[in-house]
């Protein structure tokens, strides 16, 4: 749980650059990669992120631009890019509002009621996972994997 609004905006724009370099791996021809048929694919996994940030921004009170839920994952990663890129600029200005306090509050998320800094740990933990499932998908679609939190095997 976040209790510094600092903290937490350290720890988005690390997040936040890391899974923007796995969304640049992500080629056009590969976006359809699943690691078993019936699982979600990269370009589904990254469309996912851009969604749920977007949308977890407004919860806890940004102005963040979020996509309609339904919305097909567009054919181009370079779209998908773009609207994340977007997503991170919101936070980038919108999140230095935050104040230390703001972080104890309860904001209503879900149906149900939450601290805000827990719930924007929530979304770092969110990201983070399914950054991970993407870079095992990068592996196998003989995609060049980023180092987001280290050095890949690549780069060694």
């Amino acid at each position: 749980m976040y209790r510094k609004a600092e903290d937490f905006l350290i720890d988005w724009t690390a997040s936040a650059a890391g899974t923007l370099s796995v969304m640049k791996a992500i080629t056009d021809d590969k976006m359809n990669t699943v690691i078993v048929e019936g699982h979600n694919s990269l370009g589904w996994l990254a469309w996912h992120l851009v969604g749920t940030a977007g949308a977890f921004g407004q919860l806890a009170g940004l102005n963040t631009p979020a996509i309609e839920r339904g919305t097909e994952v567009p054919e181009r990663m370079g779209e998908i890019v773009e609207k994340y890129e977007a997503v991170i600029d919101a936070y980038n200005s919108e999140a230095k509002k935050f104040t230390d306090e703001m972080m104890t509050e309860e904001i209503n998320v879900f149906g149900g009621k939450m601290i805000r800094g827990k719930f924007l740990r929530m979304l770092i933990d969110h990201q983070t996972h399914h950054r991970g499932q993407m870079t095992v998908l990068l592996r196998q679609a003989g995609l060049t994997v980023p180092g987001v939190m280290g050095p890949t095997k690549e780069m060694q």
